[in-house]
């Protein structure tokens, strides 16, 4: 979140003037992140929207209106739809099992 942070256009590259003018506009940008930002890791919609549960019913809707393109304009779709299809795991930094089984082998 750090880059993302840093890099947007909002960022002030000056500074804060105050360590409470950086919370402020940090306590902002998080609003802003966790409500308005769409994540790829998370088929574009917020993290509050997933949070929420409210991401299966936009999913629903996007998958619907994906194949109702399709079925129209056949001719526009060389291949298949966007997987709209609901996750229900997401991990930030996902523990490969591999990596799981090495670190917990020593407790059997």
């Amino acid at each position: 979140m750090f880059k993302t942070l840093k890099y947007t256009k909002d960022f002030p590259n000056e500074g804060f003037a105050s360590i409470e003018a950086a919370r402020e506009w940090v306590a902002g940008f998080a609003d802003l992140y966790n409500t308005k930002f769409m994540h790829s890791g998370i088929k574009y919609v917020t993290p509050h929207q997933r949070h929420y549960g409210l991401d299966q019913e936009i999913l629903s809707k996007r998958k619907e209106t994906y194949e109702q393109a399709r079925r129209s304009h056949p001719e526009r779709w060389s291949g298949n739809i966007r997987n709209w299809d609901y996750i229900k795991y997401v991990a930030l930094n996902p523990v490969r099992k591999d990596d799981f089984f090495k670190k917990t082998r020593h407790l059997s």
